[in-house]
């Protein structure tokens, strides 16, 4: 069995996807070595998934909503940078020894670190929201559009805040965790304290809120202060949400839930959506102009190549 592990983590990332690889898993899949075994279903569901355009992570019934949210849905598909996006996953999950490697260091560092500093360290798990393309649609911006300033709110590593940032001559970046805080300074974005961002000493054209509204405290109290610091007449929000809603507090909570509950109601994401368009957005005070399905992926691990959760991605702008 000692020999097969060792056989395993010898072979470099050409030969993982070669025949003699795949023959040589074909003879080893009945050993019940846990790194084995996950190495070969990772494989295995990586076949499946190179063949997938996965349109379902796209799929949205119209018939489940009212006419007026019907206008404002964007039809996305997999493009080409989403693609690009799932390759680099499954190369990197290919890097068996650096995987091996994160997955001691998790286990370690998580007795003092949260998870999201941990990430931010080892600099895995990077995420994906929306192409490049899928947010100028969403925005309804061409290629050269430029704004003055914009805000991330939850910036993270800084991978998603790249995309957005092209179109903007100053970035702003909120971020909790102080080792996802120093990977935005390496970006030179201009990093804002969580008590310093919504105080009215500046404005901004673009406020993103990228799944952070199931993850933070006060969520409601947050879309407030959004629409108070945009830029007047030509301020906008894009704000993502995971479907179905399932809030979960990680920092400044005992038990994880927070303390202004949203308690979104529907059976699925059509519904879902409606209920933040008429019971959320519109309440604090926004229109939505825009909105869009898509998949919020993350680089995955040893056992899965990448992740995915389902997205709403709304542009929202204030009322008045």
């Amino acid at each position: 069995m000692i020999s097969y592990v060792l056989f395993i983590l010898s072979l470099n990332v050409n030969l993982v996807h070669s025949n003699a690889w795949k023959a040589r898993m074909n003879e080893v899949s009945h050993i019940r070595s846990p790194l084995v075994r996950a190495v070969y279903q990772r494989l295995k569901e990586d076949e499946r998934q190179r063949n997938d355009d996965h349109h379902y992570w796209y799929s949205f019934d119209r018939a489940r909503v009212s006419a007026d949210v019907c206008e404002c849905f964007i039809q996305s598909h997999q493009d080409a940078e989403t693609e690009q996006f799932l390759s680099n996953c499954y190369e990197k999950a290919d890097w068996i020894f650096t995987q091996l490697y994160h997955s001691i260091a998790k286990s370690i560092l998580s007795w003092f670190m949260t998870s999201t500093s941990i990430n931010g360290l080892l600099q895995r798990g990077s995420m994906f929201v929306f192409s490049d393309e899928q947010l100028r649609q969403l925005l309804q911006i061409g290629v050269g559009w430029e704004g003055q300033n914009m805000l991330d709110l939850g910036a993270g590593d800084g991978r998603v805040t790249e995309k957005m940032a092209k179109y903007f001559r100053q970035v702003y970046a909120t971020e909790v965790s102080s080792t996802m805080v120093w990977r935005l300074q390496q970006k030179n974005y201009k990093i804002l304290g969580l008590d310093e961002w919504d105080n009215g000493s500046v404005s901004f054209d673009l406020i993103s809120c990228l799944n952070l509204l199931d993850r933070c405290n006060k969520p409601m109290t947050i879309l407030h202060s959004m629409k108070r610091v945009l830029t007047t007449g030509v301020g906008k929000a894009i704000v993502a949400v995971v479907l179905p809603f399932k809030p979960y507090v990680e920092q400044d909570s005992t038990d994880h839930v927070p303390e202004e509950n949203l308690l979104i109601q529907g059976q699925g994401f059509e519904e879902q959506v409606q209920f933040f368009i008429k019971k959320v957005f519109e309440p604090a005070g926004f229109v939505v102009e825009k909105f869009s399905r898509l998949p919020y992926l993350c680089e995955g691990d040893l056992h899965q190549s990448f992740y995915a959760l389902d997205d709403a991605v709304f542009v929202i702008k204030p009322n008045s």
